[in-house]
């Protein structure tokens, strides 16, 4: 129970504090593989401003590295691409 009330308040105090960097980031896109008139649109778009997808690890990292300093994705990354409640479950 300690560690996840302790998960709980780590997950918390980086949603806070990362909430202004995050702010000038792009968001996610749900689209695994684009097509149609929004591939071309993606493909018009700089790697650096176009949205993080999941499994689009290379796109993902220099976006990292671009809006961020490093490739790390954060626990926040993890929760919203849906991968956090896949690795819980497997526990």
């Amino acid at each position: 129970m300690k560690n996840l009330l302790l998960i709980g308040c780590a997950l918390l105090a980086s949603c806070v504090t990362l909430g202004e960097v995050k702010a000038a980031e792009p968001g996610w896109s749900p689209v695994i593989v684009a097509t149609g008139d929004y591939r071309q649109e993606l493909e018009k778009t700089p790697i650096v401003r176009r949205p993080y997808r999941p499994f689009h690890f290379y796109g993902n990292t220099v976006r990292r590295m671009h809006y961020r300093g490093t490739p790390v994705p954060t626990p926040r990354d993890l929760i919203t691409t849906g991968l956090f409640p896949v690795m819980a479950r497997n526990r």
